[in-house]
């Protein structure tokens, strides 16, 4: 399984330079609120997706004053050999270089460092609207199958083209049926994996939650597309009108949705804060395993702040299940030093743990106390 075994990071939001070593197991970092620890985080996810974690332009992430970023990273990999990756992003793009060869597409990397990350932002999921979880369902799936990040992208830059003809007052009805039929194939591809994805999740989903909750309720999760039962073409016919007075398309899998339920209610109307809670971290946890089942091994875990979304015994019992025999690298952020030693110290001895102070990052003796 690939670990991270050092990161170089230059002039990425509030860290100017870093040049840090880690463990091959966990890694903690404490520190106080907006001292950088979610930015280190959030710097592993980017070599990783090439993106950040947070949805925000890419310049959103430049240190002030600067005009781009590099992080670089030296990587244990599944085969036994180390590699080397290297992102620099500036407004005129990005460039990722492997072992010295730049990617001529960012999409070939996907999936070549699986990773997972739960953050505070994940409340997103349960508040805000389906774009939320179109990207999530998008970020696990194409990491583990490379056709499905394929099918997305080809899917949206016909969605653009028929959205600018839809925009033409005098629109070609010819080229349209083109694109209406060649968007049909990635369509279905991305639909069947959504579908298929929500089966798998759904009964992991329900297993960790009972595990954080303790409590009596059942949560589940339901995909909801317009093409459920029917073809994409045969939607965009019905909805040819509507989509013309409205001037963009009003169907299609990237209106697609993810409810989450919990006693067959949604949850973001029924559940409590706490509910909500520990219904996100039960969902990035199943994201988690279903990843595992499809690599083999375990993808990077970082847990940005999950202290503050449950109680330690809680979270205690979820990390101990998670780092069982098999468990990948995992990163862990908190502001309290000691709370965090007193669950990983149980875990391992094979830890490395970090200060955080103003987007430097101070590597401190394996007990914690520095």
């Amino acid at each position: 399984m690939p670990s991270l075994k050092k990161i170089i990071v230059q002039d990425f939001r509030n860290i100017e330079f870093q040049d840090l070593t880690f463990s091959p197991n966990v890694n903690c970092i404490s520190g106080n609120n907006g001292e950088g620890k979610t930015n280190l985080l959030d710097a592993i996810y980017y070599l990783s997706m090439t993106k950040s974690a947070f949805p925000a332009p890419d310049k959103y992430n430049y240190r002030y004053g600067t005009a781009g970023f590099t992080i670089g990273g030296v990587y244990a990999m599944e085969n036994g050999l180390e590699s080397r990756f290297s992102l620099k992003v500036a407004d005129e793009g990005k460039k990722l270089v492997r072992d010295d060869k730049p990617l001529q597409k960012m999409s070939e990397h996907i999936g070549t460092l699986p990773v997972v990350m739960v953050s505070p932002g994940d409340g997103a999921l349960v508040s805000e609207s389906g774009e939320e979880r179109r990207r999530l369902s998008n970020a696990i799936l194409s990491q583990m199958d490379p056709e499905y990040l394929a099918a997305v992208q080809s899917y949206n830059r016909l969605l653009v083209q028929r959205n600018r003809l839809l925009k033409d007052f005098s629109p070609d009805f010819a080229l349209m049926d083109v694109i209406d039929e060649k968007m049909q194939g990635p369509a279905q591809y991305i639909f069947e994996a959504r579908k298929k994805l929500a089966a798998d999740l759904r009964p992991v989903v329900a297993d960790y939650y009972s595990l954080i909750s303790g409590g009596g309720e059942t949560v589940s999760l339901e995909y909801r597309s317009d093409i459920d039962g029917g073809l994409l073409k045969d939607v965009f016919a019905s909805r040819r009108e509507r989509d013309l007075a409205l001037r963009y398309t009003s169907a299609g899998v990237q209106r697609d949705d993810f409810v989450f339920t919990m006693d067959s209610h949604p949850i973001r109307r029924g559940g409590s804060q706490g509910q909500q809670k520990s219904f996100l971290v039960a969902l990035k946890f199943a994201q988690y395993e279903i990843m595992k089942r499809s690599y083999g091994f375990a993808p990077m875990l970082l847990l940005d702040d999950v202290f503050d979304k449950l109680d330690m015994g809680r979270i205690s019992n979820l990390i101990g299940m998670v780092a069982g025999s098999d468990f990948g690298q995992i990163f862990i952020t908190d502001t309290d030093k000691k709370r965090l030693s007193s669950v990983v110290d149980r875990i391992t001895e094979d830890r490395a743990y970090f200060d955080t102070a103003a987007g430097t990052f101070t590597r401190v003796e394996q007990d914690g106390t520095g």
